[in-house]
């Protein structure tokens, strides 16, 4: 017998938003010319399993996101600027 799994509206809010912003990280990525993400954690001192399922929306401390803008160049401000949308 499966386990059904329910998501609340929140739930699926904060999936949304996770998978925002490994998007928003790819692409910024991408514009700063690393095709690899591999090679830009490395190049950038973050392990690159862990910024690799960043990247894939899971879930991350706020201290690792500062860490990466910082190795992109991006304030807070146009990370966000892009790519999220309102809560409902």
């Amino acid at each position: 017998m499966g386990v059904i799994c329910y998501m609340s509206k929140k739930d699926e809010h904060i999936k949304r938003q996770l998978e925002n912003l490994g998007n928003r990280l790819r692409a910024l990525r991408i514009a700063k010319g690393y095709t690899n993400y591999e090679q830009f954690a490395y190049e950038h001192d973050i392990p690159r399993a862990q910024y690799g399922r960043y990247e894939k929306g899971q879930d991350l401390r706020f201290s690792s996101l500062l860490k990466v803008l910082k190795a992109m160049g991006v304030t807070l401000e146009e990370f966000f600027k892009d790519g999220f949308e309102s809560e409902e």
